[in-house]
């Protein structure tokens, strides 16, 4: 693990923002065959990542969570548990490792309101719990599109008929390729894992796997039967309005875990998650709320910095990285404390998971491995820009928005997106990459990256350098965006302005990102 580098903060957002804050959990309490909520008091299926309370357990409950006695996060008043599956990488001969996660993970809080309104964000209740996204999904079957291109904007969802939770939980999955040479590309851009090819050739520094959990409440159930239906999407996924039944506002959680698939640079194999999944359709996340109730609500309501930085929140009390480094689960099921989950472990994932292709979705128990592969395209890389109705700081990036005057043509076969024939000549869209008016002056600092993020009309060029940011002059864009579609076309025009460059106070880790 590398140490992170302190960024300095030297240019505030201008104009408003809905506020958020990001949970650093630089710790990794475990890594285990351990599921609550799929395997309530027994061995889960895979192996996942464990972040947050150390009374993490196959059974544990509220209690459990928030008396324990650490949190590998940095806030220690967050017994909360967040977890998901782990990366691992299948080698030519046969046998898995452990791919190295970078820094732990990150945890954002974002207070987005149902538009028109504020301050109505109701803070998770007591033994809340959720899942985000389907373990055993192995397609991809928004209706008349296709994961080999980019989504269209986010204003016309609606006009296309995109926006049932179906549709919205499969956008809410994002796998961000990471050069820092390059502009960063926007999250939740691509909605599968890569091929090994494209992340040697484009992703020099890993892959930020990215999930977005669901922020509207029935305001009556803690849990469900598949812990999910209990709560809904907005219908921008990250921000937007809710469905009915559907309206109470949560906090918006947002998971981001960088893996260092750039550690196999040249080496022959390929990129598995730990339930089987080689396309990252079935990627997903799992949060049991640890809080204390009452201090979660005063800070919804009071820690609005739009910083996002923990530290400016006086109701929080942060540990040190090692500290947080150091909190490790207290105890595991017998039959796991010997089973090897991280290095080589051996010819197959831990628990024996088979790698399952689709489109059919995958089972929960592990059948007979499989001899066929299925070709995954990639979208070609585009830097994010902004995209309308996006108003929300996002974590890594924005929304994108197309620059060209026409989209692709929704197709009207929805089974194209799911099957690997249709994958064989992946279109490739091309996106508008915002640049500054000026060039800074060198002065001879390193550039980590560079990045835009949207806030309310303003597009903020973000420049990470070692200890110092430029800021840019202020320039006027104009970006259109037409969409055909079989009967009509609808164009959506808005006008940018290009203003001054900021920075955030963190850095985690290797990505230059707050």
């Amino acid at each position: 693990m590398k140490p992170s580098t302190v960024i300095a903060a030297v240019a505030a957002f201008a104009g408003s923002s809905d506020a958020f804050w990001r949970m650093v959990c630089k710790g990794r309490a475990g890594l285990a065959r351990i599921d609550p909520l799929v395997s309530p008091g027994e061995v889960a299926q895979h192996v996942h990542s464990i972040h947050g309370s150390s009374g993490f357990s196959e059974s544990a409950t509220y209690d459990d969570v928030v008396n324990a006695d650490c949190t590998s996060c940095a806030v220690t008043q967050d017994k909360s548990v967040y977890w998901h599956p782990s990366l691992y990488f299948k080698h030519d001969n046969g046998s898995f490792e452990l791919v190295p996660q970078t820094g732990g993970m990150l945890a954002y809080y974002f207070l987005n309101p149902t538009p028109g309104q504020t301050g109505n964000i109701t803070a998770f209740p007591q033994g809340f719990r959720m899942i985000a996204g389907d373990s055993l999904r192995r397609n991809y079957s928004i209706a008349g599109t296709s994961y080999t291109v980019a989504d269209p904007e986010k204003s016309l969802w609606a006009q296309l008929g995109q926006t049932s939770q179906v549709d919205l939980a499969q956008r809410a999955i994002g796998f961000n390729c990471l050069n820092y040479a390059k502009a960063a590309e926007g999250s939740l851009y691509r909605h599968y894992l890569p091929t090994k090819d494209y992340l040697d050739a484009n992703c020099a520094n890993g892959v930020r796997f990215e999930m977005m959990f669901p922020s509207c409440w029935d305001g009556k159930n803690l849990d469900s039967p598949n812990h999910k239906s209990h709560v809904a999407y907005p219908d921008l996924v990250i921000n937007g309005n809710c469905p009915s039944g559907y309206d109470v506002r949560l906090p918006g959680l947002f998971f981001e875990t960088i893996w260092e698939t750039d550690a196999f640079s040249g080496v022959n194999g390929e990129f598995v998650i730990s339930n089987g999944d080689i396309q990252g359709f079935g990627y997903h996340a799992d949060f049991i709320m640890g809080w204390p109730q009452d201090l979660l609500q005063q800070a919804v309501d009071t820690c609005t910095n739009e910083s996002g930085e923990i530290a400016d929140c006086p109701l929080f009390n942060i540990q040190s990285e090692q500290d947080q480094t150091s909190c490790q689960l207290k105890k595991l099921p017998a039959q796991l404390v010997k089973e090897a989950v991280t290095g080589i472990v051996g010819d197959t994932l831990p628990g024996g998971v088979a790698i399952q292709y689709g489109p059919q979705p995958a089972t929960q128990v592990n059948p007979a491995p499989q001899t066929t592969t299925v070709d995954v395209p990639t979208v070609s890389y585009s830097p994010g820009t902004t995209a309308t109705n996006s108003g929300s700081v996002l974590p890594g990036q924005v929304f994108k928005e197309s620059s060209s005057s026409e989209a692709p043509t929704p197709s009207t076969t929805p089974e194209a997106a799911s099957t690997p024939d249709a994958a064989a000549s992946p279109a490739k869209p091309t996106f508008p990459t915002a640049a500054p008016a000026s060039a800074p002056q060198d002065d001879g600092l390193p550039i980590v990256s560079t990045q835009y993020i949207t806030n309310g009309n303003v597009v903020s060029e973000v420049v990470w350098k070692e200890a110092v940011v430029y800021i840019t002059e202020s320039e006027d864009v104009t970006v259109t965006v037409t969409v055909q579609q079989p009967t009509s076309s609808v164009q959506a025009v808005r006008k940018l302005r290009r203003g001054h460059g900021h920075d955030h106070f963190h850095r985690h880790l290797r990505h230059g990102r707050r």
